[in-house]
């Protein structure tokens, strides 16, 4: 039996690996069937915002990857409602629906996965 593994995504897109390799490790366990989820926290929800402009910075769109998980069976898509609100972001700004969790759900949901990776 597979164990279920939740991947917190801390980082912005652009400010270094973390968010892509973040990304990376939920596209791959998916791949291979593995129970996923992924928690968008802190500065790692700006992943989430739409209109973004990566080349300016000489990055990549991550966009068309997160719209990908569900494709790839990463459907347990969940986001701090803290860190959205401080940094203004509403569900119009987001590519990607997303759970929306309350401090007491994100400390609840952490302790439904078997392992956790943070980047």
């Amino acid at each position: 039996m597979s164990k279920s593994l939740l991947i917190i995504s801390r980082q912005a897109p652009w400010s270094g690996p973390g968010a892509r390799e973040a990304l990376d490790i939920a596209l791959a366990g998916g791949a291979f069937d593995l129970p996923i989820g992924l928690l968008f926290l802190d500065d790692g929800v700006f992943q989430l915002a739409n209109a973004q402009q990566p080349a300016s910075l000489q990055q990549k769109d991550l966009g068309a990857n997160l719209q990908a998980l569900p494709l790839f069976g990463v459907e347990a898509l969940y986001a701090s409602a803290r860190s959205l609100g401080e940094r203004g972001l509403g569900d119009a700004e987001l590519i990607l629906a997303v759970q929306r969790l309350d401090d007491d759900a994100l400390t609840r949901l952490l302790d439904r996965y078997d392992q956790v990776i943070t980047l």
